[in-house]
């Protein structure tokens, strides 16, 4: 049997002007870098392959030109189709000089398209990307004036619009795992993650085309055990063995660490806890939407601090935190990390990860905000002159069930600190980051809306909730001035009616007992019982129904308390401050309702809110319930004892 042992150069030597290439890598991990060096050095030398097509999904890069960002040379490359390009700044700026032609596509999409290219088919269609920038209404993807191919189009399909995106044929397969034998079967038991290497490698080996693997080492024919082969050797045209370890280190920063590749698992309870600063507020206060039982997705940078809070208030083993790179349980890993898990419970390939989150698998994403308008639109992708590009972000936003955005309110110099637990704003940010209109969708408010997708905006001194009058602030840090800290700072005027204050124990720098609050404990504390009078008060002020277990919780609490009475009572429900997610007023109506009508005489409910009493009335009423919502206690009060 012919060995496919080769040397880099030998490999790089079959690549020929005009290929279509595709790569593997995700943010710092995972990446062939001995190939792309190579690949750099050869053109360098000899000024070929020139013309090339990059296809790639997550960024590959240290954001300095590593990765990726080696293949910059003017007329290395002539178009790039990639989920993300700020991983790699000197292919970026030439898309945007208009020197190559570029598409930035959602990383899903991309990843999920590797499939269609390996069964020869013509492209995937998806609701991903509907509305952003994207659609074919609003750019098609496209990142310069000089891209002038159409490889998204809008369909209708038995009475919905969905988009196309077209396949494009792979000629060479970058790739990257731990051990190869003879034959060219490849194992990753040292890589932090699987990636898209199965079907990168036979998307080009079905299309003739080769298949090039960086390893780490070779091991005898035929030892890796059949369940272990991550790519099988018909697959590979080539292996080239990493000689120096710089070349194959698991991450720019990490050599290797077995507890990210799943080779051992390691305790987590003395892990760092994170200083109180700007991102621990945000990173605290966007974990209270935590779903217990759910599954959840992070983003880089202030998201991914949840995952140590999480950690830090005993939470993790309630949730079961995912990234979009395919790591599934265990403590997310941040900065050169990022994308793999710390003792994972598992880790599936990229592709498959977005089949679960782009059908609706995710309970909860929490992700970052360049900007922000009065529409609730996010951009994520473009911006203050810089062509980031969307990864995973549109995928991941648009189908998650619900968003936690998060960021500081601006940008550029921030600088604030906290005393007696009152935030103080030091040094303003230089750049707004709620302004009029983004500058590019990355995530539509308005499609959002549409389909009642529950939205927050979580920042270190305000909170705002998308609904359907738009961006509205509900919630402030302790010692922030509104109109002089939020709205001066802001270039348009949100709804600001029923606002509260964020709970103090985000200031103080001690554990929070943010278990027992996402877990519903003392619930039974918010429901008190005047046995002179016959009433049963409910108060939920303050409180968030963020998800269907909330609502079981509630209907749990008030049967019990109602069956402990022995007899039908007269309820007051207080809502002040009161919040139910977009897509659950009619679960929360229907349960809710069941019970006060099972053992309630009379009930009566206040708020302060215009905007709750209307959108309570509006589902009661379409439960053929027709009651009167009060504004204050007292008249609700008066309500239950009239009605006696």
């Amino acid at each position: 049997m012919k060995s496919k042992l080769t040397t880099a150069q030998e490999a790089m030597a079959l690549i020929r002007d005009g290929d279509v290439i595709t790569t593997t890598g995700f943010v710092q991990s995972c990446i062939p870098e001995l190939l792309h060096a190579s690949l750099e050095k050869r053109y360098l030398k000899e000024r070929t392959p020139s013309d090339l097509t990059l296809i790639m999904c997550a960024g590959a890069g240290d954001s300095k030109g590593l990765g990726t960002g080696r293949l910059h040379h003017d007329g290395l490359l002539k178009r790039v189709i990639a989920g993300n390009f700020g991983r790699m700044p000197g292919v970026a700026q030439a898309a945007q000089e208009n020197k190559i032609c570029g598409y930035n596509l959602p990383q899903g999409v991309i990843s999920q398209l590797y499939r269609a290219c390996a069964a020869g088919q013509p492209g995937l269609f998806s609701k991903v990307g509907l509305h952003t920038f994207v659609d074919p209404r609003h750019g098609g993807a496209k990142v310069n004036d000089i891209t002038e191919e159409d490889i998204v189009k809008r369909v209708d399909f038995d009475g919905e619009e969905w988009l196309f995106y077209k396949a494009t044929k792979i000629d060479v397969a970058l790739l990257r795992g731990t051990s190869a034998d003879a034959s060219g079967n490849i194992s990753v038991e040292r890589e932090a993650l699987t990636l898209d290497c199965l079907a990168q490698a036979m998307a080009a080996h079905n299309n003739g085309g080769i298949v090039i693997v960086q390893v780490e080492r070779i091991v005898e024919n035929g030892s890796i055990p059949p369940k272990d082969v991550q790519i099988p050797g018909i697959l590979v045209d080539c292996v080239v063995v990493a000689e120096d370890p710089e070349m194959h280190k698991m991450n720019y920063q990490v050599q290797h660490n077995p507890a990210l590749s799943g080779e051992i698992r390691v305790p987590v309870e003395g892990m760092a806890r994170m200083p109180l600063d700007n991102r621990k507020i945000i990173a605290r206060r966007a974990a209270f939407e935590l779903p217990p039982n759910g599954a959840v997705n992070l983003g880089v940078g202030a998201p991914d601090g949840v995952a140590t809070i999480a950690n830090e208030e005993g939470v993790t083993p309630y949730i079961t935190l995912t990234t979009e790179a395919g790591a599934v349980g265990g403590v997310l890993a941040s900065g050169s990390s990022f994308g793999s898990s710390t003792n994972a419970d598992s880790v599936i390939d990229q592709n498959q990860m977005f089949d679960f989150y782009d059908g609706g698998g995710l309970d909860l994403t929490c992700l970052g905000m360049a900007e922000c308008d009065h529409a609730g639109n996010i951009n994520a992708s473009k911006f203050g002159g810089r062509l980031n590009g969307s990864g995973g972000f549109i995928n991941i936003s648009q189908n998650s069930r619900a968003v936690v955005f998060t960021g500081t309110f601006t940008a550029g110099g921030l600088k604030t600190e906290i005393v007696d637990g009152q935030l103080k704003i030091l040094q303003e940010g230089r750049n707004q980051k709620f302004v009029r209109w983004v500058e590019q969708i990355t995530f539509s408010g308005t499609y959002a809306q549409d389909r009642s997708q529950p939205v927050l905006y979580v920042t270190e001194r305000c909170v705002f909730e998308l609904n359907k009058r738009g961006l509205e602030l509900i919630e402030v840090a302790p010692g922030i001035d509104i109109e002089k800290d939020i709205l001066a700072k802001m270039a348009f005027q949100p709804i600001v009616e029923n606002v509260t204050q964020m709970d103090p124990r985000i200031f103080r720098d001690e554990p929070m007992g943010l278990l027992d609050d996402l877990l519903n404990v003392n619930l039974e504390e918010r429901v008190t019982y005047e046995a002179e009078r016959n009433i049963m008060f409910v108060n939920l002020e303050g409180w968030r129904i963020k998800s269907k277990r909330d609502i079981e919780d509630l209907g749990r609490v008030l049967t019990a308390a109602c069956k402990k009475t022995g007899k039908r009572v007269n309820s007051v429900i207080n809502q002040n401050h009161f919040r139910i997610a977009e897509d659950l007023y009619d679960d929360y109506t229907a349960a809710i309702e069941d019970v006060l009508t099972e053992y309630s005489i009379t009930t009566a409910r206040y708020t302060t809110s215009a905007f709750m009493r209307l959108k309570m009335q509006t589902s009661l009423f379409e439960r053929g319930v027709r009651p009167h919502i009060f504004e204050s206690s007292e008249e609700a009060r008066r309500a239950v004892q009239n009605a006696r």
